[in-house]
């Protein structure tokens, strides 16, 4: 209850400061050290504010990644900052300019906000009481299991240097992005935010040499997980999770572009070309990776007679609504090629929108179809550069694929 009030009256604070003047005083350049409270765990991430004339761009930063963001701005004591593509923002207060404290909301859902706070400085990721007693390095099958007994595969994929490890989880319906920590003893801490999801993952070495984990997402989310070192482990192949039903060989669908115009995959535009149809959300970061690689590919091999369609699925079944987060994540990631408002975040709307698709069993889902309108690849999932050579095969499987394509006929 006591967490509760004060999240209430952190938010009572933030928002009294809304009608002020802008404190231009206040100096936050610099590295700071962020954390999500999602109690018991802490979720740690880092945070780099940088001036750039009247306006202060901030990167998070997780392991090699730095994602820009440029729409923050401040009001009297308090900073608001929208986070990227997504529809989330983190406000905060500013306290003696080596403090911020705050909370994460994610603006489409009412009850989904954690407490935020960050110290001005650089800090190990996460506390370190002791030096590592273990090597994670290499390559772990790992079985992640929910609260109902469902189990799930996925491959732990790190590289440790003295008590820093970074790294990530790949499963069959994509990758969990850039993952960053610490070990101390026989223990790692791994955590990832990147504006709409918020993962945290900690491991211990046990006598026989497995891991015995857990995995937080966001506030309520949990799951164990246990891992084994298996250096010959795969993951099914990603182009036979999905497939088209028996008696269909094309897509057949119709739905408004982001400025309310019906547009069809039977229309001339698309007539004769190799097209890519790409099940995309602006909610999704494993979308955002694969459309970050679509975005610069289209604009170099568009004038070769290839189309993108992307058919976004979003959080609210508003159209208005959904036009403008896609039109907003366009604009961020530099897209040109074709957004069709498809219908709302949820995996079996999605299956029944694209009726001749065995099953939508995840976003992103990237469908690859030739110059006669025939669906001849079906790729789930996204491996994203967080994967490092995962990503790099992606890549080179994508180009052979398009280049078959566009030379037949």
């Amino acid at each position: 209850m006591k967490s509760h009030i004060l999240l209430i009256g952190i938010v009572c604070i933030i928002l009294s400061s809304c009608g002020k003047s802008e404190n231009s005083s206040v100096n936050l350049g610099g590295t700071w050290r962020a954390e999500l409270d999602i109690s018991p765990d802490k979720l740690p991430f880092e945070l780099e504010f940088i001036k750039s004339g009247e306006k202060w761009v901030i990167n998070i930063i997780n392991g090699e990644e730095k994602l820009e963001l440029d729409d923050a701005y401040m009001k009297n004591d308090s900073i608001f900052i929208p986070l990227g593509i997504f529809d989330s923002e983190i406000r905060a207060v500013v306290e003696k300019d080596s403090l911020l404290r705050g909370i994460y909301v994610r603006n489409y859902s009412s009850d989904y906000s954690i407490p935020f706070s960050a110290k001005k400085g650089k800090y190990d990721r996460f506390d370190v009481s002791e030096s590592p007693k273990t090597d994670f390095s290499g390559k772990w099958k790992t079985i992640f299991q929910d609260s109902k007994g469902k189990t799930s595969e996925a491959i732990g994929s790190f590289e440790q240097t003295e008590n820093k490890i970074h790294g990530t989880f790949l499963t069959p319906l994509g990758d969990y992005r850039y993952l960053e920590g610490n070990v101390s003893g026989s223990t790692f801490y791994l955590s990832a935010f990147d504006g709409s999801h918020a993962f945290f993952f900690t491991g211990e070495l046990l006598e026989d040499g497995s891991i015995q984990g857990r995995f937080r997402s966001g506030p309520r989310y949990e799951e164990t997980f246990i891992a084994v070192r298996d250096e010959e482990f795969e993951l099914p192949d990603s182009y036979g999770l999905t497939h088209l039903k028996e008696g269909y060989d094309e897509l057949d669908f119709s739905f408004p572009d982001i400025d309310g115009n019906m547009v069809s995959i039977k229309d001339d535009k698309f007539r004769d070309k190799v097209v890519l149809v790409q099940l995309f959300g602006t909610w999704c970061p494993n979308c955002m990776d694969e459309t970050k690689f679509l975005a610069p590919w289209y604009q170099k091999n568009k004038d070769r007679g290839i189309e993108i369609i992307g058919l976004a699925f979003e959080s609210k079944p508003d159209f208005d609504y959904a036009s403008q987060r896609v039109k907003k994540s366009a604009e961020k990631l530099g897209v040109d090629y074709t957004f069709l408002i498809a219908g709302v975040s949820n995996k079996e709307k999605a299956a029944e929108a694209l009726p001749a698709l065995s099953s939508v069993v995840a976003f992103p889902t990237l469908v690859y179809i030739d110059k006669k309108g025939k669906v001849r690849h079906i790729h789930t999932g996204f491996n994203g550069p967080g994967t490092g050579g995962l990503y790099d095969r992606w890549v080179e499987e994508h180009e052979e694929l398009v280049e078959g394509l566009l030379g037949e006929g």
